[in-house]
């Protein structure tokens, strides 16, 4: 990966990272996505589940409270 793609991609995930309302929100996402990767795509499903787990965790829980309401 060049510096400037590498660079975005830093910056990108910071600022997702950043958005997240509380510590929970973001450890839970990231614990239940790398655990859900890890059983679909083996460590590299790991690293990229609890990435992924971490950015969306806040709207999932948003639209879980919503739902129940």
């Amino acid at each position: 990966m060049n510096r400037p793609a590498a660079f975005v991609t830093a910056v990108s995930l910071a600022l997702a990272l950043a958005a997240c309302n509380t510590v929970e929100q973001r450890v839970g996402g990231a614990a239940v996505g790398a655990g859900t990767g890890a059983v679909v795509g083996g460590p590299v499903g790991a690293v990229v589940g609890g990435a992924a787990g971490a950015v969306s965790a806040p709207t999932v829980v948003r639209a879980t409270r919503r739902a129940t309401r």
